[in-house]
């Protein structure tokens, strides 16, 4: 049973279908699998074995929903989960539990997943590593030294260690691209206004949810379960033609894809490692018939941090004044970690006009990026521009100079954020050091489908999905 929870979702999902395993036999697996490794990992902070048994044996064999039966985690960053607690992994949450279930948590149970516990994140989600003071660190299964990534950490974790086939994952600057980067796997962040934020909120400029796989299938029809318009959604992206599933068995026609090794922060140094995989990525797209092409677009912009900063902090206020509403508590330097407290500082004295400049600020930015890589139908570039940081190397205890060393680990991800474009981190590669390697592909505004069946070519060339940490063994 633990070697069928590294096999892909799709594929548990026919097995029960089939009546070759049982929901019930594989959520014990799961459970038990995460009692097992949890000590080491911290991949989750809240299990769920009553309620995940009870829904797993509601599961019948004859059961037609795309992913019946399939064990799934939830990230403790949003959405809300009905009855379940939700902290962002911040004490100033204390123990606030939601009595309904966001959009994206209906849909996937909708689908049949059966959601066995919550995963660890940083505090308010807000650095690429996780390791927050009120769960501790979660770790990365091929180095437990390291970092699994984050703010999707404990979802990336728990997925590559054989805990759950798959898990939920959201992304504002990299949140489902990092981890996945860290941890071997797939991560795709759908285009702005593909997955809704309901009930929430209307719409999200930089945030969106989605899941970390195994392979590009269950990513693309975990994208189908997702998608779609909600009542009351203020924008919401067009619906492709045909299923993103159906995108994994096509073909795709000869691209036009451009690539760069340049980062878009300035006087960042980029991994040999990580250069290298771009460089055999590279030359496999060619093998496949399509034309690549280096260009460095015009994307080191010297403002475009302190910019990007002044809507995360705005953004992270908002969460904080959420989490003091629902706790009754008010914020303060002692309830939250030093980054987070800085944040939401200048969060709360940022006034209207310069939130509204920065809004406008970053809409110039993307127009300005998007018509620069228009002419290709894909861009490539690293997903890191390190390998999977130690744990410690970046702590939030250093206020915004975490912030800023953020920046040089994981720079080629929040530009996608601020031009709305989907990108996915694909682990085509394992490094000299053991730890996987990931490259970053961005698609075109709203180009889901060509991108995931890019990458399922990439995948079929390069397959990736039977790679294991030794923590798994």
């Amino acid at each position: 049973m633990t070697d069928l929870l590294f096999r892909p979702a799709t594929e548990l999902a026919a097995l029960i279908r089939a009546g070759e395993i049982s929901s019930r036999e594989l959520v014990d697996a799961s459970l038990e699998r995460i009692e097992a490794l949890n000590g080491d990992l911290n991949a989750f902070i809240h299990v769920e074995p009553d309620e995940a048994r009870a829904a797993a044996d509601a599961v019948k064999a004859d059961d037609e929903r795309p992913f019946a039966g399939v064990p799934l985690a939830i990230k403790d960053i949003g959405p809300a989960w009905a009855g379940r607690p939700l902290t962002f992994a911040a004490d100033l949450f204390g123990d606030f539990v939601p009595q309904f279930d966001g959009a994206v948590v209906r849909r996937f149970k909708d689908a049949g997943f059966v959601p066995v516990g919550k995963t660890n994140a940083p505090e308010f989600g807000i650095l690429p590593v996780t390791e927050g003071r009120r769960y501790g660190p979660a770790r990365n299964p091929w180095d437990t030294d390291r970092t699994p990534g984050g703010s999707s950490g404990g979802s990336a974790a728990a997925v590559a260690a054989g805990m759950v086939p798959i898990a939920h994952a959201n992304d504002g600057g990299g949140s489902i691209r990092i981890p996945a980067a860290c941890c071997g796997l797939v991560g795709l962040k759908p285009a702005r206004g593909r997955v809704s934020m309901a009930p929430v909120m209307g719409e999200s400029f930089l945030a969106i949810d989605g899941v970390v796989s195994r392979t590009v299938a269950d990513t693309a029809l975990a994208l189908d379960v997702l998608a779609g318009y909600e009542l009351g959604d203020a924008s919401w992206a067009p619906e492709p033609a045909q299923p993103f599933a159906a995108a994994v068995e096509s073909e795709p026609r000869r691209l036009r894809v451009g690539c760069s090794k340049l980062p878009p922060l300035a006087e960042v140094e980029v991994d040999p490692a990580n250069l290298a995989a771009v460089d055999e990525t590279a030359t496999l797209l060619e093998s496949l018939g399509h034309e690549v092409e280096m260009a460095d677009p015009a994307w080191q912009v010297r403002e475009l941090f302190e910019v990007f900063s002044v809507l995360w902090a705005v953004g992270i206020g908002m969460t904080v004044r959420f989490a003091g509403t629902v706790s009754g508590r008010e914020p303060t330097e002692d309830s939250m970690e030093p980054l987070s407290w800085e944040l939401y500082c200048r969060g709360r004295d940022t006034s209207a006009y310069d939130y509204g400049q920065a809004v406008v600020a970053m809409q110039a930015y993307a127009r300005q990026l998007v018509s620069e890589l228009a002419p290709y139908d894909a861009f490539l570039t690293p997903a890191l521009a390190e390998r999977p940081v130690r744990i410690g190397e970046i702590d939030s205890n250093q206020g915004m100079a975490a912030f800023s060393r953020s920046g040089q680990f994981t720079p080629f991800t929040a530009v996608v954020n601020v031009t709305g474009q989907p990108a996915i981190s694909l682990p085509v590669s394992l490094g000299d050091d053991g730890l996987p390697t990931g490259i970053h592909l961005i698609g075109r505004p709203a180009g889901e489908w060509e991108l995931l069946a890019l990458s399922a070519q990439i995948e079929r060339a390069q397959p990736w999905a039977e790679r294991r940490p030794q923590l798994s063994a």
